[in-house]
């Protein structure tokens, strides 16, 4: 890992613990307001969506708690200090029956950049940069 990865990393470790707190603190919506309050206007190229991508995913494994939301959150949030906008897209597991299962991805651009396939789920709202 070169330096800079390593610095990265680091930031993507603050970024996720403080949005893990802030998740438990506060509401979605207070956290999602703070979180996409920067304006965040153009793509990110694949690099930087594979920079977040790893960055966040690694660092969550460190964080207790991290969920999908969290995640998809942070990696948000760091998009748009780069200037790039990005949108948490939540949805429901299709065809559960009593259970409820919701998930999280961030998406950019049409690509997914966390959370996986979203195959089997019904999209319900996305939640983009200002």
């Amino acid at each position: 890992m070169s330096g800079s990865e390593a610095v990265f990393l680091c930031r993507c470790l603050l970024v996720v613990a403080a949005v893990r707190l802030g998740l438990t603190l506060f509401s979605y919506n207070r956290v999602r307001g703070m979180v996409t309050r920067l304006n965040a206007r153009q793509c990110a190229s694949m690099g930087e969506l594979r920079l977040v991508a790893w960055g966040v995913a690694a660092a969550a494994r460190f964080v207790p708690g991290a969920t999908c939301l969290t995640q998809a959150l942070s990696g948000q949030y760091l998009l748009a200090r780069q200037g790039n906008a990005s949108n948490v897209r939540i949805g429901i597991e299709r065809g559960t029956g009593e259970q409820l299962k919701a998930h999280a991805w961030l998406v950019s651009d049409n690509h997914i950049v966390l959370g996986g396939s979203v195959d089997g789920f019904a999209h319900l709202v996305d939640h983009g940069s200002r």
